[in-house]
């Protein structure tokens, strides 16, 4: 496995490995570190990790078009998010998550690509529910089915 986090970008030699986006709720201090439990699963595959919880995330960065590291961040993440072969989703029940909601939206049309995990209790399970019903998104109702369904994709990977 070769983990990539912002600002990094993906080796050269690592393109033509399959590549895996960890979108997903990281509201610091709510969301747990779903994240890490996913790369530790992964150890053992030849895969790309891009994951976008940033070591040297400042929360005093204002969130602005004219902060340049705010950019570099949300540059980072839509680069990747689309380049990527799979994104897996994880909507934490204790957060809100408005981002992951955006990026749900704009992964509508890439659907194949998709895993969506929303537990009970998340606050717009509702919406997600509807939106990957309608589009055609694989939803999953609890985090250890989640990681089974990334056990089972990663097993058909050549």
């Amino acid at each position: 496995m070769i983990l990539i986090k912002p600002p990094h970008l993906v080796p050269s030699e690592s393109e033509t490995l399959p590549s895996i986006f960890l979108a997903g709720s990281i509201e610091m201090g709510k969301a747990e570190d779903w994240q890490t439990t996913i790369q530790n699963l992964l150890l053992n595959y030849n895969v790309v990790i891009y994951n976008p919880r940033r070591d040297d995330w400042d929360s005093s960065w204002e969130q602005s078009i004219n902060n340049e590291k705010f950019v570099e961040q949300v540059t980072w993440e839509l680069d990747h998010i689309n380049k990527c072969n799979y994104v897996f989703m994880y909507f934490d029940p204790s957060t809100k998550s408005p981002i992951t909601l955006l990026e749900l939206g704009i992964l509508t049309n890439q659907a194949e690509k998709l895993l969506v995990c929303c537990p009970d209790g998340y606050w717009r399970k509702g919406n997600v529910d509807v939106v990957c019903q309608r589009y055609g998104i694989s939803m999953i109702n609890t985090k250890d089915e989640f990681l089974r369904a990334i056990e089972h994709i990663l097993k058909t990977l050549p």
